[in-house]
């Protein structure tokens, strides 16, 4: 396997001696490295608003956002798919996150299953893939087989394919049908794809997720509307959201909440509109939960 040329596995010049340095100046010296992430992603801005449109269209068809990965990649996909339901309010079929050799490698690496590409595969054949998902393979190489196994099928069914790595010229970009490669330069540590490759790819999940949300509704102004009040923290926050978007008193937007069984989104529209529970519910549902536009609906 000849992986020398790529940069993620490249010396960094600027950390040579970082094994001869103290605490303080190891640490700057990963905080430098990690400073150059964002201007990484700031070049490939436009590719991940594609992938975004991607995924906004998938939604509203009833498809899915599925990230796949192995070791790292894997974990940041599942990390990022896990915290859609209790942000969003979506169904956890709805973002998927998997990673190679299954449920244990979340935890522990599993030897050689990014080596699979049957697996990357098969694991998409088992979560019943359609034309109408979107799979974004994750791998800071570009080179997984396993993600490139995933790629492949994904291709093959007719959803759309994605990839995110952190070099250039990869071959995942040249299976998948939508490339983002943040190219963040050689480690602070040769070959440690968890550090600026991995901040990288959170940084880039974050949005994709993020913007898709946003995209289909599930964000009124800056605010999470669609927040899951599943516990105290979140049910104070969803409390907080309802003031902040109409300007109630604590006490109004509590009971508000309550007509709606904690539903922030219901809240604000019955606040804004004086409409009852059920026309709130009723006109929430004609507009598929988009709040600007039943508000727009409500005004006429």
């Amino acid at each position: 396997m000849k992986i020398n040329h790529l940069t993620t596995e490249k010396r960094n010049p600027n950390t040579l001696d970082i094994d001869e340095c103290s605490s303080l100046e190891v640490v700057r010296k990963i905080n430098n490295e990690d400073q150059t992430v964002p201007a990484a992603i700031e070049k490939v801005l436009p590719e991940i608003a594609s992938v975004v449109d991607q995924v906004v269209a998938a939604f509203r068809n009833g498809g899915r956002l599925i990230y796949t990965g192995a070791g790292t990649s894997g974990r940041l996909g599942i990390l990022d798919a896990s915290e859609c339901p209790p942000t969003y309010g979506t169904p956890p079929e709805m973002v998927i996150g998997i990673i190679a050799g299954g449920g244990q490698a979340i935890h522990t690496a599993v030897e050689g299953a990014e080596d699979d590409k049957e697996a990357g595969m098969n694991d998409l054949k088992n979560l019943d893939l359609t034309k109408d998902d979107v799979v974004v393979a994750i791998a800071a190489s570009g080179r997984t087989p396993y993600a490139i196994g995933a790629l492949e099928y994904a291709n093959e069914i007719g959803a759309v394919s994605a990839a995110l790595v952190c070099s250039s010229d990869s071959e995942m970009s040249k299976v998948a049908q939508h490339t983002i490669a943040a190219v963040v330069g050689p480690e602070v540590v040769t070959g440690s794809t968890r550090m600026k490759a991995g901040t990288a790819q959170k940084l880039v999940l974050n949005m994709i997720s993020t913007a898709s949300m946003i995209g289909i509704g599930k964000v009124y102004s800056n605010l999470m509307v669609d927040v899951q009040p599943s516990n105290k923290k979140l049910v104070q926050r969803a409390k907080n959201i309802v003031v902040e978007a109409t300007g109630c008193s604590p006490e109004e937007a509590e009971q508000a909440l309550s007509d709606h069984d904690g539903y922030a989104k219901g809240a604000i529209l019955q606040l804004l509109t004086e409409l009852s529970p059920s026309e709130t519910k009723t006109l929430l549902e004609k507009k598929n939960g988009m709040l600007k536009q039943s508000l727009k609906e409500f005004k006429g």
